[in-house]
């Protein structure tokens, strides 16, 4: 299995921050970085996965946006669409999103509140706190707000269909953002599902399933990837194969088996991965008899079908 330290892409942003401490040590001072993209070490040869990993740091709101599905992207040209899920890291108190409308409206009626800037009174918004998962499958319009730090799992597509953007001046695309968007109220997705003491599932869609794992200090592990395998870092440290990984790291697995070196911290991590249901046999404490985890029916948590 190839194991990969990833490299990282900073993204600069008008709504980016000047201090990214302690998820990286890149000096954004004399330009905000809004966006931190983790890409396989030798991004330039190796095959191109089928997922992004990001962190993302917000001192101002993002536009209001929504991303086309795979039949619309593909309509377009594009290999495929974008549905994406977000783990807030941290939130300053008054901080919040918006997902989807607060009541359902015509096309004409969405695209009248995009020209009026009404849509910031049409969208959903509501507060997070530290911990909170969002899962926004494609079709969904949405928006980040200030005082955010929240990781991002998605399709591997840079496809936005602004449909406002707070005077920024940027592009917008009204006619293929009201084409995609659902424009009515999100549906629930369910709870994060607790499968192990170690394994929580937090959400499980078409795409990809992503999990937050706690790992106990000093404990060591068997890593069974059938796919890529995205794992990110929020605390503690370890070591993955040859590659070490700690607090706004990540690591890329290319599939196969490898072990885990948990540090006298223990590690809480992020691990993403393409499928549309959790793997059994991801992890394996060694020492310990196998056992595969009476993995449930996650229809709370997979992704709507509209």
């Amino acid at each position: 299995m190839p194991i990969e330290h990833a490299s990282v892409r900073a993204m600069h942003k008008p709504w980016g921050v000047s201090d990214l401490q302690p998820w990286s040590s890149i000096d954004a001072s004399s330009d905000a970085v809004g966006e931190l993209w983790f890409e396989r070490a030798d991004g330039e040869n190796a095959p191109v996965p089928a997922l992004l990993l990001k962190l993302l740091f917000t001192s101002a709101p993002l536009s209001i946006q929504v991303h086309p599905d795979d039949t619309f992207a593909r309509a377009m040209g594009m290999p495929n669409g974008k549905s994406e899920a977000w783990y807030i890291i941290a939130a300053e108190p008054d901080a919040q999103i918006g997902v989807g409308l607060k009541h359902r409206v015509t096309p004409q009626e969405l695209r009248a509140s995009i020209t009026n800037g009404s849509i910031t009174e049409l969208v959903q918004w509501r507060p997070v706190a530290k911990g909170d998962v969002i899962f926004i499958p494609a079709g969904t319009i949405h928006a980040i707000g200030a005082g955010i730090v929240l990781a991002e799992i998605q399709q591997r597509s840079d496809t936005t269909f602004r449909l406002f953007d707070y005077g920024r001046g940027r592009e917008l695309d009204v006619d293929n953002g009201v084409a995609v968007a659902h424009a009515w109220p999100p549906r629930s997705h369910g709870n994060p599902t607790r499968l192990t003491d170690e394994r929580t599932v937090l959400v499980a869609g078409r795409h990809f399933v992503l999990e937050r794992i706690e790992l106990p200090e000093t404990s060591s592990w068997a890593l069974s990837a059938e796919s890529e395998t995205w794992i990110l870092a929020l605390d503690g440290n370890a070591s993955i194969g040859l590659a070490t990984l700690s607090i706004g790291q990540a690591t890329f697995a290319g599939g196969g088996r490898t072990g885990i070196e948990v540090g006298g911290n223990g590690l809480t991590a992020l691990i993403a991965y393409p499928a549309q249901a959790p793997a059994g046999s991801l992890l394996q404490r060694l020492g310990q008899q196998p056992a595969a985890p009476d993995l449930p029916k996650l229809t709370g948590l997979t992704e709507a079908r509209t």
